[in-house]
């Protein structure tokens, strides 16, 4: 089998080259559907996760469903932590998968059939077990579908100089908002006022969709995506296979060992789980850096790319917090309705896509009207800004804290102050951030780089579960301690970045 396919290889008239959807490639169509309604299940269920796992407990807000798994915000904390850490983490071997075993086009059929996999099990009734079960699933579907869907939509298109690309992708990443926006709206109300399984069962409903337009729609994707483009030798498989089956059985062994004694616990899980999120992030870093056929140019753009990487993991560590933190204060401090409107708490959840469809627009034409007159902020400068911007989220959460600590139900418009803040901070930095990995990557690690940027997220998530855990640090997230250190931590940190701009500028070459 051929190991890869030219650019030239894929001619007018082949599925997936006719202009038939807002001028691009039929199979764009086909993606942007997939990418829609797994979006649309995958926020569905984060938007019930911090909701669920309260209610019952001591930390749910009134008039709680009740039925949930009633655990305490810490503990909630973590475990929402833990799992968008390892969805993040999940998407390197996803990717590894895509390009050395199943290509592609296989890897999200099965990542759409574990992710639909795990949302049936997630509304089995029984309690922590399918629970536990069902969000490992999604996590590990999540992982596989992220890094090879994208691959697929450049593969509709004739190499990065095809003047569509830039917009296939925006088109595409409005399809992930545009889920992620009507998700907490419908499984968040369905889950929080009927039924929470029923909820988690609308998620599953989604994912089928998504998974029967994929399916539909495959005649018109890319030959590319079909292919694997670095297949595993026979001996590299035996090998690969051999290392994986011996660590799934010491693992079942050690596990069978501590639940057959009576002494398994969440924290079982939860600490090693925090710790892989933390160690294989340093780990892929330092290797990338300590490899000596780097060129020296390379080797400073790498030490350049740490800064980035560092800054960014710590604004992912706030940021993330909205789906946890944030929601947790929303479901038992914050007023559940508005002007007398009531509504469920998931609908906070819905805030972010908003505010990103609203705004994103409006960013990029104002980054190229401040370009035009020269007075664009650098790429180091608007890192700097999205870190003192979630600092800033986190300094105005502070109000409806310190309002709340008598009892009294806060208004739910400090909420969206903060969901508001933090997406301003994150159109400062998200974007910028996937433009300079690509940038920086050196020539041997550019397919594997982006990858490397969501390591960021894990790392930051994992930081979080690591101070929430009471069995490891303790802190109190939801405390004004927390809150105000974290704000100061962010804005001190894109402070850093500011001031130490114009070194980390000459380490990053021509890069821009």
């Amino acid at each position: 089998m051929a190991s890869s396919l030219t650019k030239d290889s894929v001619r007018p008239g082949t599925p997936g080259s006719e202009k038939t959807f807002f001028g691009h490639p039929r199979g764009l169509a086909t993606l942007f559907m997939t990418e829609m309604w797994e979006r649309f299940s995958y926020y569905g269920m984060k938007a019930l996760l911090t909701v669920y796992l309260l209610s019952g407990g001591p930390d749910a807000g009134k008039g709680s469903l009740g039925g949930g798994l009633a655990m305490d915000v810490a503990t909630t904390t973590v475990i929402v932590s833990v799992y968008s850490a390892m969805v993040y983490l999940l998407a390197m071997p996803g990717g590894w998968l895509g390009d050395r075993v199943w290509g592609p086009r296989k890897t999200v059929t099965i990542a759409a059939v574990t992710i639909m996999s795990g949302h049936i099990v997630l509304a089995l009734p029984g309690g922590q077990a399918p629970f536990f079960a069902g969000l490992a699933l999604v996590a590990a579907g999540s992982g596989l579908l992220k890094a090879n869907i994208s691959t697929m939509v450049g593969h509709l298109y004739n190499g990065p100089d095809d003047p569509r690309r830039d917009g296939g992708f925006t088109i595409f990443y409005m399809g992930i908002n545009a889920g992620a926006f009507f998700a907490p709206l419908a499984i968040g109300t369905v889950g929080q006022e009927v039924n929470w399984h029923l909820g988690f069962g609308m998620a599953a409903v989604g994912m089928a969709v998504g998974l029967a337009a994929f399916l539909l729609g495959t005649r018109n994707l890319s030959a590319k995506s079909d292919i694997v483009p670095k297949p595993l030798t026979a001996e590299e498989r035996t090998t690969w296979l051999r290392k994986g089956l011996t660590w799934v059985a010491v693992a079942a062994v050690f596990y069978g060992i501590v639940g057959g004694t009576g002494h398994f616990t969440l924290n079982w899980a939860m600490i090693p789980l925090t710790v892989i999120g933390l160690v294989i992030p340093a780990g892929v870093l330092m290797r990338i850096k300590r490899d000596r056929e780097l060129s020296t140019t390379e080797q400073s753009k790498m030490t350049a790319y740490i800064w980035f990487f560092v800054a960014a993991a710590v604004f992912w560590m706030i940021y993330d917090q909205g789906a946890s933190t944030v929601q947790a204060f929303g479901e038992g401090k914050a007023s559940h309705d508005l002007l007398g409107f009531g509504f469920p708490t998931s609908w906070y959840q819905s805030l972010n896509p908003l505010f990103i469809m609203a705004l994103a627009p409006v960013f990029a034409w104002v980054w190229v009207w401040l370009n035009r007159r020269g007075k664009e902020p650098s790429t180091i400068v608007k890192f700097s800004m999205g870190l003192v911007l979630i600092g800033v989220s986190f300094f105005f959460f502070l109000i409806p804290l310190a309002m709340a600590a008598n009892g009294t139900a806060v208004s739910p418009m400090w909420l969206v102050g903060i969901y508001f803040i933090q997406t301003v901070g994150e159109l400062c930095l998200s974007p910028v951030g996937l433009s300079v990995t690509t940038k920086m990557a050196p020539a041997k690690y550019a397919s594997q780089m982006m990858g490397v940027w969501f390591l960021a997220v894990t790392a930051g998530d994992s930081v979080t579960s690591l101070l929430s855990n009471p069995a490891i640090a303790g802190v109190d997230l939801s405390g004004t301690g927390a809150v105000f250190g974290e704000a100061l931590l962010a804005a001190l940190a894109g402070f850093a970045v500011w001031m130490y701009r114009r070194k980390v500028k000459s380490l990053m070459g021509d890069v821009h």
